[in-house]
């Protein structure tokens, strides 16, 4: 039981590691296109405060120059009939650029409020200073997301040797079930699948699937 136990917190570790990994493309891909992303954020303040560098630190130094020049059109038209058509331009020239940085696709920006509930909370954490509300939203996910897939695998493999209907359904389940916590895992370890081939198998798959789905519900 106490195995079992740690294997869950080193899960629910991982899904929240996965979060962080987000760091490299949690921003990227979920909320810096949008219209109060921390992207755009910065922009409004650097055209408050007339000063570009707030936003520099979102795109890389070849791209400097391409920013600059955005910003200084924004900053001229303030005050004028072109104003809102400049500053726009200037917030999709920047992120644009940063998602080119990081390797993602640009499809216009978005409303505001289109942010995935993680990575609002992940601000959050980051603005309160305290990362215990972002903690509990991921493992308490990350838990129920094992112990679903684990019961449809626990629940198929006791009929898998009765039909090959039976049988493939079980394969199924263990398919989605062990590539599920492989995920989890090789993200808290900070390896890539193919890293974790690489090495080899530690374990029998065999007699390590069967353990774990024989003696779940005890």
């Amino acid at each position: 039981m106490k195995e079992r136990f740690n294997l869950v917190r080193i899960l629910m570790l991982a899904a929240i590691v996965t979060a962080l990994i987000v760091g490299n493309y949690g921003i990227v891909f979920a909320h810096c296109d949008t219209l109060d992303g921390p992207v755009i954020e910065d922009a409004r303040k650097a055209l408050n405060a007339k000063d570009v560098t707030p936003v520099l630190k979102w795109v890389k130094q070849k791209d400097e120059k391409e920013i600059r020049a955005a910003f200084a059109k924004a900053l001229s038209a303030k005050g004028k009939k072109n104003a809102d058509v400049a500053e726009n331009q200037f917030f999709v020239t920047l992120v644009r650029i940063h998602r080119a940085g990081e390797g993602a696709a640009f499809t216009g920006l978005k409303p505001a409020g289109e942010v995935e509930p993680a990575i609002a909370e992940a601000d959050k954490a980051l603005a309160n200073g305290s990362s215990d509300a972002l903690v509990k939203l991921i493992t308490d996910d990350v838990a129920a997301g094992i112990r679903k897939r684990y019961e449809h695998a626990a629940d198929t493999y006791k009929h898998k040797d009765e039909s090959v209907t039976q049988g493939r359904e079980f394969v199924e389940a263990y398919v989605e079930y062990t590539h599920y916590v492989e995920r989890l895992h090789l993200d808290a370890a900070g390896k890539s699948a193919h890293d974790e081939h690489a090495e080899g198998p530690k374990h029998s798959p065999k007699n390590k699937s069967s353990d774990a789905l024989k003696h779940g519900h005890q």
